[in-house]
């Protein structure tokens, strides 16, 4: 069963599935300026999924599966149990070929943005945050030109399985434009992002991963793997150690301390304003990492609480 501080939401063939009665007496028990806080997947989860492979049993859940070792406990290490914030794990299908899966992720966007008009609807003023890895980065840029200004107001994107020019384009609606949106790159997802841009796109754009080409002022790249920007977060407060591996494509969330990190974004005791200003200009350019050296890539060890 799903964890009870976790609200349970999910993308049908009919599009959104959410109990309105429920989404209602847990909006109103949640305390005055306490946010929403949505986690989004990525590509092989589905509801109901068997094998490990339904979200609210795994990544979404308080307690997920120890035998797994991409299974750490994201409202945990996010800090939203205890009446802090609304934890919702969004579901939606992605399973199956990629490119379907792709396709269906622009979908949930939209039941995505609709979830986040509901919550307004139900308790105006309330703050909508996303926090979504891979294909789940692209629901969350995907519901932007679907939502209304300031229906949702940070996205993290981990990893991000999404290329430029539609990045651009939600960013240029109206929901973009008042939206902060943080997009944590590694150079670890170098591979990843190649694959993406290939598979779903036919190498006719660039992934996010790389960083747009004109930034807008509400958005922020930070790469978790720069040695410049790790000794940033540390005089912050938020020591993540080195990246131990060449090639990853989970390590923004199995990495210790980062969900700490985001935690402290979503909160606010981390301004981004604070955070921009301390981060490096520049990024390290694609391939620079898995360049650096030739060696197998080493598993994550995964810190539980």
């Amino acid at each position: 069963m799903p964890d009870q501080a976790v609200f349970r939401v999910d993308v049908g063939r009919a599009g959104l599935r959410v109990d309105r009665a429920a989404l209602a007496a847990a909006l109103a028990a949640l305390p005055a300026g306490a946010p929403v806080v949505v986690m989004i997947h990525g590509y092989r989860f589905a509801p109901g999924a068997r094998g490990g492979n339904c979200p609210h049993t795994h990544i979404f859940s308080m307690q997920p599966p120890v035998q797994d070792w991409t299974a750490i406990s994201w409202p945990r290490h996010l800090g939203l149990s205890g009446g802090r914030a609304l934890a919702i794990g969004f579901g939606w299908p992605a399973r199956g070929r990629f490119r379907g899966a792709c396709v269906r992720a622009r979908r949930a966007g939209r039941a995505l943005a609709e979830l986040a008009a509901l919550v307004q609807c139900l308790d105006p003023g309330r703050t909508f945050d996303v926090v979504g890895h891979s294909l789940g980065a692209r629901v969350a840029l995907a519901a932007l030109p679907y939502a209304e200004a300031g229906d949702l107001r940070r996205l993290i994107l981990l990893a991000a399985a999404e290329t430029r020019r539609p990045a651009m384009r939600a960013m240029s609606s109206a929901a973009g434009r008042c939206v902060q949106v943080v997009n944590v790159t590694t150079r670890e997802n170098d591979l990843f992002d190649f694959l993406f841009e290939w598979l779903a796109g036919a190498g006719l754009d660039t992934a996010i991963g790389q960083g747009l080409r004109e930034t807008p002022a509400n958005w922020l790249d930070l790469q978790l793997d720069q040695p410049a920007s790790l000794a940033a977060l540390a005089r912050l407060g938020h020591a993540l150690p080195e990246a131990p591996a060449r090639i990853s494509h989970w390590s923004p969330y199995l990495r210790p301390g980062a969900l700490g990190l985001y935690r402290a974004i979503l909160d606010g005791s981390l301004a981004l304003g604070v955070l921009r200003n301390a981060l490096p200009e520049r990024r390290d350019p694609r391939w620079s990492r898995l360049l650096a050296g030739w060696r197998w890539p080493m598993i994550w060890p995964v810190q539980r609480v």
